[in-house]
């Protein structure tokens, strides 16, 4: 191969730099301390809580039986591997299964936490205050509320994370459809939507709960139905303000389809007001999960939830950790978010210029 060809090759996999525009942008976003760490810890805390499994678990990592390897958090084995009398899935916290793992010069690399949201610590009472084998005590079952936590955290996260994309894509859809072809489609949608805004909805999910068994994505798909309406006047407006300047007119004269238009042209435009929005949407569906569970129109029982911890704090008065644990978790997640909602709005402000 030449050294042109070459040139030319490691050039497409260059990194291109950022337009001017979105240079200011990052400069502005960095600019605002505050949203700017924010977004580091709350990604540090998003990713580590990916990875619970290896965090707090009553599996070990890592297992080794008469020279062999096993990976207990990532496969279930059965007792019998490990010379037991069961077929079904071995407890390792059990003094019986240890034991016959140490009898084979085997070790186990346990997590930081050795409980699961699920396990139940036999070993201390109900709601027993924090100490080193529970580092925020146990809830009202016997289970490790730290464990609880890191896991209520990742479903939160990524039940909002979840609703809101799927929320934006329909809103800014039905925004851009309104926007720029007016008329009678816009007032039918308009209209709709008014409608459709006055639907009860916690009534709504009541009725739902009493029928059937919310799961996680039953709840996405009934707060979906609602969620997608808060970014349509946004679009709508940007798509009403621009569908007639001269680069759009320009654009039809040259024969664009109305979709080319639409979402080449000018939904880079309304992007700028939807990604000043998001954060906040991302907020209010982590909020409304964490009502709902603290309601009891939920996740299902046993489920990790940060609403289902604060409704432990709410009727366990004598055990201040649960409340205060919830507390503190949600203060601090919607705290995060919302300054991180502040960086990306100054970040998209044409009127801010950093130097």
């Amino acid at each position: 191969m030449s050294d042109a060809a070459t040139a030319t090759l490691f050039s497409r996999f260059r990194r291109r730099p950022l337009s001017p525009i979105n240079q200011r942008r990052w400069r502005n976003f960095k600019a605002n301390k505050r949203g700017y760490w924010s977004l580091w810890i709350f990604s540090v805390l998003f990713v580590l809580s990916l990875f619970a499994e290896f965090i707090a678990n009553d599996r070990p990592i890592l297992l080794t039986y008469n020279g062999d390897v096993y990976f207990p958090v990532l496969v279930s084995y059965p007792e019998t591997t490990f010379g037991g009398e069961f077929e079904t899935t071995a407890d390792y916290r059990d003094p019986f299964v240890q034991e016959l793992i140490r009898d084979a010069g085997g070790i186990m690399v346990w997590p930081l936490i050795e409980y699961s949201y699920r396990t139940i610590n036999l070993n201390r009472r109900a709601t027993s205050p924090p100490s080193a084998d529970n580092w925020l005590g146990t809830d009202d079952q016997g289970r490790d509320v730290a464990a609880r936590l890191i896991y209520g955290f990742r479903i939160s996260v990524l039940f909002g994370l979840t609703l809101t994309f799927f929320s934006s894509i329909i809103g800014v859809t039905a925004g851009a459809l309104q926007g720029y072809f007016g008329g009678w489609t816009d007032l039918l949608g308009q209209r709709f939507i008014e409608i459709w805004t006055s639907v009860p909805q916690l009534y709504l999910l009541i009725i739902i709960a009493s029928i059937i068994e919310p799961s996680f994505w039953i709840l996405l798909g009934i707060l979906l139905l609602f969620s997608w309406v808060a970014l349509v006047g946004v679009v709508r407006a940007e798509f009403l303000r621009a569908r007639n300047f001269e680069y759009v007119n320009a654009a039809r004269a040259m024969g664009l389809g109305n979709g080319k238009i639409m979402f080449r042209h000018l939904l880079p435009n309304a992007m700028v007001a939807t990604l000043t929005f998001m954060p906040f949407i991302l907020n209010s569906s982590i909020t409304t999960l964490t009502a709902l569970d603290f309601l009891g129109f939920g996740l299902p029982p046993g489920s990790p939830s940060l609403g289902e911890l604060l409704q432990q704090g709410k009727a366990n008065l004598q055990a201040p950790w649960l409340g205060l644990t919830g507390f503190f978790a949600i203060a601090t997640m919607l705290s995060l978010l919302i300054f991180i909602g502040e960086a990306v709005r100054d970040a998209f402000d044409p009127r801010k210029v950093m130097r």
